[in-house]
């Protein structure tokens, strides 16, 4: 299955999805047809001109087509990249479910962190070749194991040891040579008050001390307004609290605690 999808303009839905079925009899192959347009959602498209078809409806049919003959093994190639953001994360929930009631071992391939996710149930990360972690999405979560798998998570700052005691958040990697505190999406938020005790005792499950900060931009994130400002030398970003105050402004200074959950200790 491939990004650009690649169907067969001179042939209709049907003929496409038939493609891998030419030695069935040719009732069991439009019995085939009719059960994979069900199963990915678009019965009665069979008589359908490709080129009617929107671009999620066409990958669905390209899905079809690549699972009509029962592969044993399934080799998606960013087969949801060329598609919007809405569309993508709707299709690739699709997808998994396609794939388990047909229990077909699938080989993904993606730049999507969000959509490996949500597809598989083992995810590895490569980097120019190499096998840099392979994983549960909990466990991957959990424990990126490296900087450079933490990164390309989307953790950051990446701290090591002497700016993590700095910022007073030293006790998390319990004396580990050569360790690195990682921090995930959301680990930083701002305190409902502007005192660092304030910070530590707004609900979040903080590590010592909060910190103070420079705002340096503020910007809209999936309905949250997110802040962008340095933290030990290093781009980072606080979701800010919707409390009703007068909002967070660039050039602002405000205190920030750490949700410890929301960390992992990492090898550089």
């Amino acid at each position: 299955m491939f990004q650009d999808g690649q169907l067969f303009p001179f042939r209709d839905v049907a003929g496409n999805i038939a493609y891998g079925l030419a030695g069935l009899p040719q009732a069991e192959r439009a019995r085939r047809v009719a059960e994979m347009l069900e199963l990915v959602g678009l019965p009665g498209y069979g008589d359908r001109a490709v080129s009617t078809l929107s671009g999620g409806q066409a990958q669905r049919v390209v899905l079809a087509r690549a699972l009509a003959p029962r592969p044993r093994l399934l080799l998606l190639d960013e087969p949801l990249s060329a598609l919007d953001r809405a569309l993508r994360e709707q299709l690739a929930t699709e997808l998994r479910a396609v794939l388990q009631v047909q229990g077909t071992t699938a080989l993904y391939v993606t730049h999507d962190q969000d959509e490996a996710m949500t597809v598989a149930d083992r995810v590895g990360v490569m980097e120019a070749g190499r096998l840099l972690r392979l994983d549960t999405p909990e466990r991957l979560w959990a424990d990126p194991g490296s900087a450079r798998v933490a990164r390309f998570l989307g953790f950051g700052p990446v701290l090591d040891a002497e700016a993590a005691a700095r910022l007073g958040w030293g006790g998390l990697l319990d004396g580990r040579p050569g360790s690195l505190l990682a921090l995930a999406p959301g680990a930083l938020a701002v305190g409902a008050g502007e005192s660092a005790d304030a910070a530590a005792g707004s609900g979040a499950d903080d590590a010592g001390p909060g910190v103070r900060v420079r705002v340096e931009s503020v910007r809209m994130r999936g309905g949250e307004r997110i802040a962008q400002v340095r933290l030990a030398e290093q781009d980072a970003a606080i979701v800010l609290p919707d409390d009703g105050v007068e909002p967070v402004r660039p050039g602002q200074e405000v205190t920030v605690c750490l949700d410890r959950r929301r960390t992992a200790v990492v090898q550089e």
